[in-house]
């Protein structure tokens, strides 16, 4: 049956017309220009730092916003035509074509990077001083972290030109691989065709056997193309641990650190915490697994529905809930998130070739963010929903920010997206019409908070064990079949069993070849709002304003910095340990319910 979401496309228009659109090429060629000019124009001064002024460095910046701003129109709009069909030629030919022309032109652009690292501690302060460059300040002082770290620029030029036939081309092979993928399965009686956001969907149906069924079509589907995810996966590996010793990066985490402004030994206890809490995971999977009349969950069973059996929602039911729970925490929320909707922002469709999950794209502060999800009508459709909804508030509200501090560290991006689906569900449980569809709420919404907090720490450690063990040999299919069940086995326990297939599983996580270690910054936000969503209920609307500061600020300032007004520190360990008393409270109430 299709779902209600058919024919709910994007409209790109904002960006480009189409993929033949003059304005692409007139817009890349626009910028090879200015780029050109802005190395004649700067790179003699920058070279010469002790005659440089702010008001140089402040017209340097102005122009390079301009650029990137541009290019950023440019690249969104070939990433998001390609994201929503990675099957058609001609979006393969943009994406691949605006891809190099970019690299081209920031390559031109490097030096400013570079030259900057350069300039001495002192006229560095002696530059910053000037209140002109106040609202580039952070940006500035954010780049000189990476002095250790940076090569030549000749080196640079050849890594990034590299790049597009190396570990970028490996991320659109693998992209284009499991976009593709197609699954016989028998439902019904019948044999029907499912991609894999529909295989994945079907782990939720309430058939037990169907289940079975679609997890075991699902991994041996992924088996068959085996050789090649873990051929993808082991080369992106060992790119990684080449420029990490080029880099001079002592651990493989280390990058992401610096690019999320935490320092390790934060990430270390928040996710020695969260390992310290797997046994909260497993009471719930043992509670379930009674309410469901089995001796022990099968790793099928993890999200089987319980409780009254949730009524398909529509994508207009959704739209609806979704928009009267942004409403009742601030009006202003609903007003940018109905914009979404009215001018068609969100590609909400299921169809073969399109990317599976979902995603917010922001690209920048001039341009709206955009949505692509894949909704199938459950319950958990709304909540992803309204999670990138989340993520498109974050983008709108921090608009005001400069083309530099608009983006923030992926530490505190996950906030809004989370933040909303919180809303959403403080909304919909009360409205439930009897115990039983609260059950089905409660759990779905405990399940979702758990695969968000523990399930991204196994993620993470998971990778963690991959780089350790790809440093001494190359990782076969078998290899990293074994690390995904020992990192797994950690957190299920004996209170889930896990069928061989399993060990496919990792195989198909976009994070894990677009951008690794990424998967810590979910357990960083889920954690992160358990006890800001504390805080609002305790606060009330004098939460609001100081939450709103919070995003309108963007990435302006470090993490620690921008949460500090709210009371947050994150090297306490009694922070982290507020998330999972919520979570305890949560079980609880489902335990009472039950």
């Amino acid at each position: 049956m299709a779902s209600s979401a058919e024919a709910i496309r994007w409209n790109l228009d904002d960006l480009f017309v189409s993929v033949d659109d003059p304005k692409i090429e007139v817009t890349l060629a626009d910028c090879r220009v200015r780029a050109e000019r802005f190395v004649s124009r700067f790179r003699p001064s920058m070279e010469n730092p002790q005659t440089f002024t702010a008001e140089d460095l402040y017209q340097a910046l102005m122009e390079l916003e301009v650029i990137y701003e541009a290019l950023g129109r440019v690249g969104s709009y070939a990433g998001l035509v390609y994201a929503a069909d990675t099957a058609n030629p001609a979006h393969q030919n943009l994406e691949q074509k605006v891809e190099q022309r970019t690299t081209e032109i920031r390559n031109l652009l490097l030096f400013f990077e570079l030259q900057w690292l350069k300039v001495n501690d002192q006229t560095t302060d002696r530059l910053l001083a000037d209140d002109k460059l106040k609202p580039y300040a952070h940006y500035l002082r954010n780049l000189r972290r990476y002095r250790p770290h940076t090569l030549s620029e000749s080196e640079e030029k050849i890594v990034n030109e590299k790049n597009n036939t190396g570990r970028n081309a490996f991320g659109r092979l693998f992209s284009e691989i499991t976009s593709s993928l197609s699954f016989m399965l028998e439902i019904d009686g019948k044999h029907e065709q499912r991609n894999l956001s529909q295989m994945v969907s079907l782990l939720h149906h309430p058939d037990r056997t169907l289940r079975q069924r679609a997890m075991g079509t699902l991994y041996s589907g992924l088996a068959a193309h085996g050789q090649v995810l873990s051929f993808i996966y082991d080369t992106l590996i060992q790119d990684h641990l080449t420029m990490d010793r080029l880099r001079l990066y002592a651990d493989p985490m280390a990058q992401r650190h610096l690019f999320n402004e935490i320092d390790a030994n934060a990430v270390k206890m928040m996710m020695a915490v969260t390992e310290e809490h797997y046994g909260l995971a497993q009471d719930y999977f043992r509670v379930k697994a009674k309410l469901l009349d089995l001796p022990r969950l099968a790793l099928y069973d993890q999200y089987a529905p319980v409780g009254k059996e949730a009524r398909a929602l529509r994508y207009s039911q959704a739209q609806e809930s979704i928009l009267e729970a942004f409403e009742n925490f601030d009006p202003s929320f609903r007003r940018m998130a109905a914009d979404f909707f009215a001018e068609n922002w969100i590609d909400a469709e299921i169809r073969n070739g399109k990317r599976s999950g979902a995603f917010c794209a922001s690209p920048s502060p001039k341009l709206h963010p955009y949505i692509l999800c894949n909704y199938d009508d459950q319950l958990r459709d709304a909540m992803t929903l309204a999670h990138e909804l989340g993520h498109g508030l974050h983008g709108c509200l921090s608009r005001k920010q400069n083309y530099f501090n608009y983006d923030t560290p992926l530490t505190t991006a996950e906030t809004a997206s989370i933040f909303s689906e919180m809303l959403v569900f403080d909304h919909l449980l009360p409205r439930q019409s009897d115990s039983q569809a609260q059950i089905a709420l409660l759990a779905g919404r405990i399940e979702d908070i758990l695969a968000t907090v523990f399930r991204q720490n196994v993620l993470t450690r998971f990778e963690e064990l991959a780089f350790a063990a790809r440093k001494d040999r190359r990782l076969t299919a078998d290899a990293l079949g074994n690390l995904w069940l020992e990192a797994n086995g950690k957190y299920y326990g004996e209170a889930v069993e896990i069928i061989d297939g399993y060990r496919w599983g990792w195989s198909y996580i976009p994070h894990f070849i677009h951008s690794r270690f990424y998967c810590y910054s979910y357990v960083f936000g889920q954690l992160l709002v358990l006890a800001l969503y504390r805080m609002y209920k305790e606060q009330g609307k004098s939460f609001v304003p100081k939450y709103l500061a919070l995003l309108e600020a963007g990435g302006s300032d470090s993490p620690e910095v921008l949460l500090e007004p709210l009371g947050v520190d994150i090297h306490d360990r009694a922070f982290w340990r507020k998330g999972f008393e919520e979570i305890e409270g949560m079980i609880a109430t489902f335990q009472k319910l039950i």
